[in-house]
């Protein structure tokens, strides 16, 4: 099995006042997103929320970066009536292992991490949609947790997505 972190972090350099600019961007973070609890919301209810918008995922696939998506599959995600509750082992491993990988980052940068418990859409531009899996205690940073499995190493873009894996 392989680990990863996907580490994001928020950085502006408009001030060099650090207090100033936390104070700012905290006050500005308000007028930009608004959080979705999803805590107790089914697995059904949090996909027909995430048929409301594009997030991370669907954009990948719309840029043609996330080699198990493509802009049609999210076209009709996003359009359907329907919801696909996907319930595979590797959807099911990779679920499960979440808290695993978070342990081991926080193991391996010293950082605390949590859970969010909301979905974040765009005020400005509400299509725009995030689910992050943990975030780091104190800096304005999420982190996502992956997990692949040797075994799919024949599959699709195994070698070609994990050798030398870059995010885009």
């Amino acid at each position: 099995m392989f680990l990863s972190f996907i580490y994001g972090h928020g950085h502006s350099h408009f001030c060099n006042n650090t207090d100033t600019q936390t104070r700012y961007l905290k006050e500005r973070k308000m007028d930009m997103y608004e959080k979705i609890p999803i805590t107790g919301m089914s697995n059904k209810e949090w996909l027909i929320l995430r048929k409301m918008g594009i997030g991370g995922s669907d954009a990948g696939s719309i840029c043609g970066v996330n080699p198990f998506g493509s802009p049609m599959k999210v076209y009709h995600d996003k359009t359907s009536t329907s919801v696909e509750e996907l319930d595979s082992e590797a959807v099911r491993q990779g679920h499960d292992l979440e808290d695993y990988v978070a342990q081991r980052f926080m193991e391996a940068t010293g950082l605390k991490v949590r859970r969010s418990n909301f979905m974040y859409r765009s005020v400005e531009n509400p299509f725009m949609i995030a689910d992050v899996d943990r975030l780091v205690a104190g800096e304005d940073a999420g982190l996502e947790c992956k997990t692949a499995s040797a075994y799919n190493a024949d599959k699709k873009c195994a070698a070609r997505c994990w050798k030398n894996i870059s995010i885009p």
